[in-house]
């Protein structure tokens, strides 16, 4: 079961956008849980020079059949012209906590 979850990763600059980005993909079952940590610094290349923000990141515990879905819905929410999105699968863990990934990002 292990292989059918992946954590999927994006960062913002506002935690108010931050809570509700998660809220809604928790809300339409895109996602079964996702957690805000931050803030943190943020450095990076954008349009040709270096910036810093300060921003949260977004770990989405979601299934590789949910996932195209809550990208796709993360990139229409999301205010940023090139949001981060990164995936990492789950190659391990609790069998209850992943059992209660998929049962929780099932559509009603």
């Amino acid at each position: 079961m292990a292989t059918e979850i992946v954590i999927a990763q994006t960062s913002i600059d506002d935690e108010t956008r931050a809570q509700a980005l998660v809220q809604g993909a928790v809300e339409a079952r895109l996602a079964a849980c996702c957690h805000i940590d931050g803030p943190f610094r943020a450095t990076y290349w954008w349009q040709g020079k270096i910036e810093t923000a300060q921003e949260w990141r977004l770990s989405y515990k979601t299934t590789v059949d949910r996932l195209p879905e809550l990208e796709a819905w993360v990139a229409q929410e999301h205010p940023y012209e090139v949001p981060e999105w990164i995936t990492v699968p789950a190659t391990g863990g609790s069998e209850a906590y992943l059992k209660w990934v998929v049962e929780e990002t099932t559509p009603r």
